[in-house]
């Protein structure tokens, strides 16, 4: 349907119903409206008529009050004389008198020869002192009041007037009121309504009230001329407007439609379009443009881009003929071949009707799949078409020449995988494979091969004839192995070779053999002859076998102690060597230490030295390190110190320890009189750059006094970074903190290292010290390290005092300090409470 009949639909339809609708639902509510409102009057005045007939009776009651008394009072001859002017008043009123005395009823006044009904009578005596209510006697309404004065009672009559009754209700509202005699419980009584008044006889009594007639109460009104003149002048008013909506909106839109329905979609010009009309139709017609011209240059981009980009691209319909194909298409796959409508699978050598099942399948939207054509590997892709209704239109198939990208990854993996120098596995490669090996043989080892002079060859000679030699060592190792086996270069001079279901002694053999063979190995150059010699670590594992990753690590392990062996040593790795195992779980050991650093799990702990002279007022005590595990096991200093010095990580350690121990000190003045720190500062430490000002810095920062600390260094420390050492020593010097050499005796150092070092205590090495008691020569020893520092001013700690006879001589050498388990165990540095006292053993 058009949209003009829409239009004329909906006014004859909608509009002119809903105008009827509209009027005949304003009549129904005007007149339920009028309804409530003639009811809400109706009560209300109801409730008024109630209201005055109650005023009525309160005045009746207040002159009967004030006629009663008076007349109760005087004698019959006093109210004789006063009939004349009371019957003029009380006739004019209504109001008739009655007196009762003794059960006779006297009438007051020349209405004499009225009378009250005996029952009436007999109600008004017997009921309260003040009673009023109403009565029908003959017919008439009465209201009655009687008032007891003394021993009398003085009745009141007054007869309604004419038309007294209907002034109780509003003029134009009310028709009449009387008083009935009530004979059911309802409110109303046909079209009268009934307000109950009260009687004095018992009887039930009711105001009966009629309403004027229904008519003056209808204000509803019913059509006339005027009513369907607005009618029609509403219809002519839709028609005017239904012309105005045709001409101007529904005769652009036509127009528009015709322009929209000629657009041809595949045309290679924009064509806007062209309409007038209001200002909707105009920008309906402007947004059409835009769209019309965003598609179009959209088109123009899609052409632009596939014909641009280097991949060749192809449309197909749902039967895999082409439609379109872009110019590196064309080149591809040969512009003499290649034609519109051809089939594509037919082109490529696909299998029939395979763009069809892929449209018609319900798999991956998309599909790649690599294929030669001719001397070239292609990378298809291959995508779905649909139209907006989600059917499908054909497929888009993407073509990428990717051989000489599969060939520079061929060339980058073996680049990755391979040493350039000597063609063997690299050590990513070496471990990767050690990962994949599924082991079925009996036994496993992975030897660590590590050349020796080779660095001598690269100094003399230069990398080229290093790289010679490599390639020499290489080609040695491949000869003395089986295929099965594997070998690698892990880098550097460091080989690599696994062996399977070998015994140890096979092993060892092979080894060996590897040595010799790798002895004969000359590099000439310049006249001179090179040799390189190799040291193997082997670890060995039978069923069930380990991760062989971890035998890599274990045979790293052995290598560096067959190194510490000597020239050509082979060392196979021992699981129950303590050291080695050090070495091998050094790497863990430094993450522990590094955790317990960042999370300030280091614990303190203190050792004293107690001074030999009991003159000395100096307690000094040494500043011991300690990480406690989550099941609060302590580790022993032995297994992280040497990791922590391994991997660097000593200035760390010792910048934590310095900062905590002056953090403790600080926060007790008591003890900076007579106490003194013995903090150790590792050999990496010692002159390293930054050191000296963080402890200035620190000093500061805690407010900790300098003459309480003294740091120890070993002798070897010392003698190995002299220089540095002698200048972080006299710069610290300068600042109040002392100095101690830690382990004296046991290095290479000479007494003439004294003379230059400046420090003011020399720690005797513990060697010399256990056997002291028993062994001259330490005695001998001890002495002359105490006499030389004696004579220099320095003054002397024995170490590892483990009993009183040890303490007795070095009182007899005369020792100033003693340090040991004689004299104290390790505590934790928080449960220091003061000086401790020295143990005297048995």
């Amino acid at each position: 349907m058009h949209i003009g009949k829409k239009f004329l639909v909906f006014i004859v339809g909608f509009c002119l119903p809903a105008m009827l609708l509209v009027y005949w639902g304003m009549g129904l509510w005007f007149e339920q409206k009028a309804a409530v409102m003639r009811e809400q009057t109706i009560s209300q005045e109801l409730v008024s008529i109630g209201e005055q007939y109650d005023r009525t009776v309160k005045r009746q009651l207040l002159l009967s009050h004030i006629y009663a008394s008076p007349l109760n009072l005087l004698d019959e001859q006093s109210r004789d004389a006063m009939d004349s002017a009371w019957h003029e008043r009380t006739h004019a009123m209504g109001l008739h008198f009655f007196r009762y005395l003794n059960g006779t009823l006297y009438a007051l006044g020349e209405n004499a020869d009225s009378e009250l009904p005996p029952d009436l009578v007999h109600a008004l005596v017997s009921g309260p002192d003040e009673a009023t209510g109403a009565a029908l006697l003959d017919g008439v309404p009465h209201l009655l009041t009687s008032i007891r004065i003394g021993d009398a009672r003085v009745l009141v009559s007054r007869t309604f007037a004419e038309g007294e009754l209907e002034r109780l209700g509003q003029s134009g509202v009310v028709d009449h009121i009387r008083l009935v005699q009530l004979r059911h419980d309802r409110a109303a009584d046909g079209d009268a309504y009934l307000v109950p008044v009260p009687s004095l006889d018992g009887s039930r009594l009711a105001l009966q009230v009629t309403f004027v007639s229904a008519g003056a109460w209808n204000l509803t009104a019913s059509p006339d001329l005027v009513v369907m003149a607005v009618l029609l002048l509403g219809l002519l008013v839709l028609a005017l407007g239904y012309l105005w909506i045709s001409r101007s909106l529904v005769a652009p839109l036509r127009t528009l439609m015709t322009q929209l329905g000629h657009i041809d979609p595949n045309a290679s010009e924009y064509h806007p379009l062209n309409a007038d009309g209001c200002p909707e139709v105009l920008q309906f017609s402007q947004v059409s443009n835009q769209l019309l011209a965003e598609i179009f240059a959209q088109k123009e981009r899609a052409r632009a881009i596939l014909e641009g980009i280097a991949d060749a691209v192809l449309l197909t319909d749902i039967e895999g003929r082409v439609l379109y194909f872009n110019p590196p298409a064309a080149r591809l796959l040969g512009g003499e071949i290649l034609r519109h409508g051809q089939q594509i699978e037919r082109l490529l050598g696909w299998d029939t009707n395979s763009i069809t099942d892929f449209l018609l399948s319900s798999g991956k939207p998309r599909k790649n799949h690599c294929f030669r054509y001719q001397n070239h590997l292609l990378q298809s892709t291959l995508s779905r078409i649909e139209d907006h209704q989600g059917q499908q239109q054909g497929a888009l198939v993407a073509l990428r020449n990717i051989t000489a990208e599969e060939r520079l990854k061929a060339e980058l993996r073996r680049q990755a995988e391979e040493d350039p120098i000597t063609g063997l596995p690299n050590r990513a490669t070496f471990e990767a494979r050690l990962d994949k090996v599924s082991v079925k043989d009996s036994s496993a080892a992975v030897c660590y091969l590590d050349l020796e002079q080779f660095k001598i060859i690269n100094d003399s000679c230069g990398h080229l004839e290093g790289d010679r030699m490599l390639q020499m060592v290489a080609h040695c190792l491949q000869g003395g192995i089986q295929s099965h086996d594997m070998l690698a270069r892990l880098g550097g001079d460091e080989f690599g070779i696994l062996l399977l279901g070998r015994s140890a002694h096979e092993v060892a053999r092979l080894m060996k053999e590897l040595q010799r063979q790798l002895s004969l190995q000359v590099l000439e150059y310049q006249g001179q002859c090179y040799r390189v010699g190799v040291s193997i670590g082997v670890a060995f594992a039978r069923t069930p076998l380990p991760p062989l990753r971890e035998l890599f690590k274990d045979a790293d392990i052995a290598c560096i102690a067959a190194k510490r062996k000597g020239s050509n040593q082979i060392h196979f790795y021992d699981d129950k060597d303590k050291e080695l195992n050090y070495e091998r779980n050094a790497p863990k050991w430094a993450m522990r230490i590094a955790r317990a650093i960042h999370s300030r799990e280091l614990e303190l702990y203190f050792q004293p030295i107690h001074a030999l002279e009991a003159a000395n007022p100096r307690q000094r005590m040494e500043i011991l390190l300690r990480i406690r595990e989550s099941d609060g096991r302590m580790l022993p200093p032995a297994q992280f110190i040497a990791s922590a010095e391994r991997f660097k990580l000593m200035p760390d350690v010792d910048k934590a320890v310095i900062s905590m121990a002056m953090q403790w000190l600080a926060a007790r003045p008591e003890l900076w009189r007579d106490h003194c720190l013995s903090i150790n500062l590792s050999g990496n430490s010692l002159g390293v750059e930054g050191m000296e000002t963080f402890i200035l810095d620190e000093l500061k920062r805690t407010g900790a006094p300098s003459s309480c600390i003294c740091f120890e260094i070993t002798e070897t420390t010392a003698i190995q970074n002299r220089q540095r050492a002698l200048d972080m020593l006299k710069s610290l010097r300068k600042q109040g903190f002392a100095f101690a050499i830690d382990d004296f005796g046991s290095g290479f150092a000479s007494y003439g290292y004294l003379r230059e070092l400046p420090v003011d205590y020399v720690k005797i090495d513990g060697c010399f010290v256990r056997q002291l008691a028993s062994n001259a020569k330490d005695y001998a020893i001890v002495k002359s390290i105490h006499d030389v520092c004696a004579v220099m001013g320095i003054e002397t700690v024995a170490e590892f005092v483990e009993s009183q006879d040890i303490i007795e001589k070095l009182e007899e050498i005369g020792i100033n300090y003693a340090q040991g388990y004689a004299v104290g165990r390790p505590k934790p540095l928080a449960d220091y409470h003061g000086r401790p006292k020295l143990a005297r053993l048995a």
